[in-house]
């Protein structure tokens, strides 16, 4: 059971490369959809669809595109809007580093964290050549400032069985390695217990284990399960796998990153022969007037950041996003920033209610109808190519790499995939070679069916837009 890469919640499904030889006409879309839609298997499913032109005059489809549905990640398309409009794309955010004290010595060394999802061990090891280039040899005291953003760094909407994993990481102000690491299971010898194998040690110390697996014969079904105990961070793995499988990789959350960002600086100042004596973690903001900024790490691009979180469905790219929107303000709570954001480039701040800035949280609510508007208004706006091009696109790349393949509209759609239990969403832009571009938006609730199973009917709805023409 492959979780990598650590990215978000989605699974690309396989698309339906059946091609179509005539073309759907305007009058008679309605019915081809209609006519997806009265299959049996989705008699009990909730649909809500909406179909415009890009110039936002026309609507081709409707389907309970005024009620509000469970938008999965399609969240991620009003989160990223809103960083994109407030920061613009060449934003950075700033990770900085103060001092106090003289080589060889330094009394104090402070890392600030300022909410960037990008930093890396990488990024880390870094520094710590650039110090002991600059001669350091001791630090009296390593200090790290992770103060969560609204004091909770991990969001109470959320699945509990979701955030012992990679895609459900707690999104604080020091994040280092996507807050996520991963753990390998590797069978030993018939009847002997799975070997598991950690990417990170440090991170790894922070999991305690209860190893209830075993290594079956050839051929033997899957059964490896993980599940997180309630009141303390303890796995319990059970099941098995065949001694021929391969090795079993599961995406894990970090449990408290903050000591995992300290811990990990620490070992790689220490690495490089610079002796830390006392070291902390705090959680309140603390002065910084007697010390001397002498670092400053920068995040890749909001455009770059954008892109991966639309792209690859990242929810801590994301969420880090939306808190960023609070810019500093507490007593303005990000969501209500991102909705002023919106409302100024003219969506209705009342067609939707947001829990969190990822779709992973099941009281989100969004109607097709204000996603569609969402996408008019950016395609209008002047940073409307970067957008769209943070999006994923069919049978090209991100979560959109293996659907529509060898269909009319591959590498023609650039959307925004969903996916929860019971819920599956699509929404974006389709440019049909016969007609004008279009905006669209497909979200699907409350079914019984497989993810993969929703894709497929979604995908056939997709498909017939792009044999639009006028007749």
């Amino acid at each position: 059971m492959f979780f990598l890469p650590l990215q978000a919640k989605e699974i690309s499904s396989t698309a339906n490369r059946n091609k179509q030889n005539t073309s759907v006409c305007e009058a008679d879309l309605k019915s081809k959809i209609n006519t997806i839609l009265e299959q049996e298997e989705l008699k009990r499913s909730h649909w809500g669809i909406l179909v415009k032109t890009l110039d936002n005059k026309t609507t081709l489809y409707e389907l309970n595109s005024q009620k509000y549905f469970i938008p999965a990640s399609n969240v991620k398309l009003l989160t990223t809007a809103a960083a994109l409009i407030k920061f613009g794309s060449n934003y950075q955010i700033k990770t900085p580093i103060y001092a106090s004290g003289t080589s060889p010595n330094l009394k104090v060394l402070k890392v600030v964290g300022k909410g960037d999802p990008t930093l890396s061990s990488e990024q880390l090891e870094t520094l710590a050549k650039q110090l002991r280039v600059k001669g350091v040899q001791t630090i009296d005291n390593l200090i790290v400032q992770d103060n969560s953003f609204n004091n909770q760094s991990i969001n109470p909407t959320w699945e509990w069985e979701d955030i012992q994993f990679y895609y459900a990481p707690a999104v604080n102000k020091l994040i280092l390695n996507e807050n996520a690491v991963i753990l390998t299971l590797k069978t030993k010898d018939l009847g002997k217990k799975l070997a598991i194998e950690w990417s990170d040690p440090i991170a790894s110390q922070q999991w305690q284990i209860d190893n209830q697996t075993v290594t079956n014969e050839e051929d033997s079904p899957y059964s490896v399960s993980i599940n997180r105990a309630f009141e303390k961070p303890l796995l319990t793995i059970t099941g098995g796998l065949a001694i021929d499988s391969e090795p079993d990789i599961f995406g894990m959350a970090v449990v408290k990153p903050g000591e995992y960002f300290l811990n990990s600086l620490k070992f790689y100042l220490e690495k490089e022969g610079i002796k830390v004596i006392n070291s902390q973690v705090i959680h309140e903001d603390n002065e910084t007037e007697n010390l001397d900024k002498i670092i400053e790490i920068s995040s890749n691009t909001l455009q770059e950041i954008i892109t991966k979180a639309n792209q690859d469905s990242n929810n801590l790219y994301a969420e880090s996003l939306l808190n960023i929107l609070v810019d500093n303000n507490v007593e303005i709570a990000s969501i209500d920033n991102l909705k002023e954001i919106l409302a100024e480039l003219g969506l209705d701040s009342n067609s939707y209610h947001l829990k969190d800035g990822s779709g992973l949280s099941r009281h989100n609510l969004v109607t097709p109808e204000t996603l569609v508007n969402l996408l008019n208004l950016m395609a209008n706006s002047p940073e409307s190519m970067i957008y769209r091009d943070s999006l994923a696109i069919g049978g090209v790349e991100g979560t959109l790499k293996n659907r529509f393949k060898d269909t009319v509209i591959e590498a023609k759609i650039q959307a925004k995939t969903g996916t929860l239990s019971g819920t599956s969403s699509l929404s974006g832009y389709v440019n049909p070679p016969n007609y004008s571009p279009l905006a669209f938006s497909i979200i699907v609730n409350q079914s019984d069916l497989p993810a993969s199973e929703l894709r497929r009917f979604i995908d056939k709805i997709v498909v017939n837009l792009g044999y639009l023409k006028q007749c």
